[in-house]
């Protein structure tokens, strides 16, 4: 047995347990994120939802913004990497940027002959930033030194000293990380001990008989082992008294509910539906205000670093497609897009298009609810021809 003591609240707080349990109950030393499943599984539903969307190479034009195909479009959104694709790559800096990097995420251009040839994740532990004063800095790659034009540096959670660079949310997880990790910890040694009986049966009987195991055992075998299953137990009421009890249990550790109530707290720090960590029940309303208020700023934050370093024209700028992630059912999708459809606003292929369906020749064209005639046709209908011929008459 060992005497363990802690200080809690400058209060000293002993408990007698074996050094088994105590090495079973207790998580030494410091937890990393990355060691708690609950905050892995909020990074990686981020992540993969990122790299699931499509990136555009917009330009701007004075009737709007039209979407642009060629080289550069297809290097960035389908092959940023020769080993990887566009969702393993975004995973990997959304990795770094949220997790491993604590708020920031690098990523190295390589060009040949002028042209970007590939876009190199850079893991966390090969980078180090250098403070050039408060407003500007070195980027440091297995010892090579960068400057931040020269390379791709997202970031998440401003530092409040140095603000270009990121701070993560290591600080605010770290106290439930361990929490989380203490009670999985917890939860393996209470289903894995062994001490759990049922039952507690009191003899009458000499301390002597009791001394040894092969007595306890004669007894057992004597009275408590039954020759057919489901026999009933034939003992001397005189000498045996037979208790049951109740084991202690999770729920009377108020373990389920702390571990809940932690799922909570990351998946506010997250910005995720709890329903995404085991939480509640799947809800269409949370989902959509996740896709608009964490996947979308995360996708500007990105998309605008991008831009910013890989694209030299002023006109031309790079966009997630994060309407794709929203949830809409088909009835939804038939009601919206079948009144614009109706008002002229867009095309049968576009309709058809939102519903997974392929294009059909003649469905290009805008038309409107008056007969489905093209939009420039409107004012052209024979009805009102012929109204304005009537009133010329009429003047007569």
């Amino acid at each position: 047995m060992a005497w363990k003591r802690r200080t809690r609240n400058k209060s000293p707080v002993g408990f007698l347990v074996s050094d088994e349990a105590y090495n079973m109950l207790t998580v030494p030393g410091y937890t990393r994120l990355d060691q708690c499943p609950e905050i892995m599984t909020a990074v990686r539903r981020i992540a993969e939802l990122l790299g699931s969307l499509t990136i555009h190479l917009m330009c701007n034009t004075e009737k709007g913004d039209d979407r642009i195909t060629n080289e550069l479009s297809r290097l960035i959104d389908i092959n940023p990497m020769p080993t990887m694709t566009r969702a393993t790559w975004i995973q990997a800096i959304v990795n770094n940027l949220l997790l491993h990097g604590e708020g920031n995420s690098v990523v190295l251009p390589h060009t040949k002959d002028g042209y970007l040839e590939k876009l190199e994740p850079i893991s966390a532990s090969r980078v180090v930033f250098e403070p050039q004063g408060y407003d500007d800095y070195f980027v440091y790659i297995d010892g090579i030194r960068y400057a931040p034009a020269d390379v791709l540096h997202f970031t998440y959670n401003p530092d409040s000293t140095y603000m270009w660079k990121g701070r993560g949310v290591t600080v605010s997880l770290r106290d439930i990380a361990k929490n989380l990790q203490q009670a999985q910890a917890t939860k393996n040694a209470f289903m894995s001990s062994k001490w759990k009986p049922s039952l507690i049966v009191k003899i009458d009987a000499m301390t002597g008989e009791l001394s040894d195991k092969k007595s306890r055992q004669k007894i057992i075998d004597s009275y408590l082992h039954p020759q057919e299953d489901g026999a009933p137990w034939i003992i001397p009421a005189e000498q045996f008294q037979v208790e049951q009890i109740k084991p202690l249990s999770l729920a009377d550790l108020a373990i389920n509910e702390a571990v809940q109530l932690d799922k909570r707290t990351v998946a506010s720090v997250f910005g995720v539906p709890p329903f995404l960590l085991g939480v509640e029940k799947f809800n269409r309303l949370e989902w959509n205000s996740f896709v608009q208020n964490t996947i979308r700023p995360l996708a500007i934050s990105l998309q605008q670093e991008m831009t910013k370093k890989l694209i030299l024209l002023p006109k031309w700028y790079l966009k997630f497609n994060v309407l794709s992630l929203m949830d809409w059912d088909l009835q939804t999708i038939y009601t919206v897009f079948g009144g614009l459809s109706d008002k002229g606003i867009v095309s049968g292929n576009e309709v058809r298009d939102r519903i997974g369906m392929s294009p059909r020749e003649g469905l290009d064209d805008l038309n409107r609810l008056e007969n489905y005639i093209p939009v420039e046709m409107s004012g052209k209908q024979k009805k009102l021809i012929q109204d304005d011929k009537k009133g010329d008459k009429e003047d007569e």
